[in-house]
């Protein structure tokens, strides 16, 4: 291995301690503990150091992100079983959904609620994104045209619930009910409450 090779792995090496630094204190502590300086301090690194890594704040929970999406995606995609019905492959990813969200809260506020600079459904949007997206689109699609426009309502509702249910504004005791009902409407088959 030469020496060229040698420095990218030790800066590859940083930057993933940086990244697992800001999810240790985001979990522990939350968002707002992880700043340049804590991060250095947790690290042991300079902060220039941070620096020669990511731009700001922003770009670091954005790679924390980049790792939720990608946990997510593989999440959503191993609750799909080949056995289930479609409705029940669709309260299976509705179910492994919530469970994420709660389940890593620090994780999840870094994918969808702080600011990363990552686009969604655009050309450049990451591998993780779309991976996850596809997750849910494939429970989705027997039961849509527009299987896109589709799957994104059924994210929004999720996250929807997720927000409302983390925020102490809906009854967790209910949770399997919603998720029934999201099925329901999303099959067609929702009959009057």
């Amino acid at each position: 291995m030469g020496i060229s090779e040698r420095k990218t792995r030790e800066r590859d090496e940083r930057g993933r301690r940086i990244v697992v630094a800001a999810r240790t204190i985001a979990e522990r502590d939350g968002w707002a503990s992880v700043t340049i300086r804590r991060l250095a301090d947790e690290i042991e690194y300079s902060q220039p150091v941070l620096y020669s890594h990511f731009q700001n704040r922003d770009e670091i929970v954005g790679a924390v992100a980049l790792e939720g999406f990608g946990e997510l995606a593989t999440i959503l995609r191993a609750a799909i079983r080949p056995s289930s019905t479609p409705g029940e492959s669709v309260e299976d990813v509705a179910t492994a959904y919530l469970d994420f969200a709660f389940a890593r809260p620090a994780m999840y506020e870094a994918m969808f609620i702080l600011p990363t600079g990552l686009r969604f459904a655009r050309s450049d949007t990451p591998a993780q994104l779309r991976e996850g997206f596809g997750a849910m689109a494939t429970v989705i699609a027997p039961f849509a045209q527009d299987v896109d426009t589709a799957t994104e309502t059924f994210w929004a509702a999720l996250h929807g619930l997720a927000e409302l249910e983390r925020h102490g504004r809906i009854r967790p005791a209910f949770r399997s009910q919603r998720i029934t009902l999201i099925m329901q409407m999303v099959s067609g088959q929702l009959s009057q409450l």
